[in-house]
């Protein structure tokens, strides 16, 4: 499916299942629903996905944005710190209701569970995971 699907209202939900059920994007929902701020940076997302590149990573996570499900979130100016992100990425509202009706929210708390238990992060991961975030996300 293409980025001109639009926002998810407008898609059937039988067509909008299939897009957020795609293996790659799938993914990244599950992502951003284990990381500890439901709000992971785009690096924490390619290091959660090693087997794709970070082109790919990105160009899915632009897909779930522009079908709505997917939220680009970022720190105000003042909040910013050197080294560290400033843009993450969460589920919109609308993401979320649509994914829980269709139970596809099931596994939340195992997610959570499991990326809790990872123990090789990398440094930077590490960081990046304790950064600041939008409090308003």
């Amino acid at each position: 499916m293409s980025t001109e699907l639009g926002a998810a209202e407008e898609m059937e939900p039988r067509k909008l299942i299939h897009f957020v059920t795609q293996q790659t994007r799938f993914s990244l929902i599950n992502n951003i629903l284990q990381h500890p701020d439901q709000l992971p940076s785009m690096y924490e997302l390619e290091e959660l996905n090693p087997s794709v590149s970070d082109a790919t990573v990105y160009k899915h996570i632009q897909k779930l944005i522009d079908a709505g499900i997917v939220k680009e979130v970022a720190l105000d100016d003042d909040q910013r710190r050197q080294g560290y992100p400033w843009k993450f990425y969460g589920l919109t509202e609308e993401g979320r209701e649509f994914l829980e009706e269709h139970n596809l929210l099931a596994a939340e708390e195992t997610l959570q569970q499991i990326y809790d238990t990872i123990s090789d992060k990398p440094e930077k991961m590490v960081k990046y995971e304790n950064a600041p975030r939008p409090a308003d996300a």
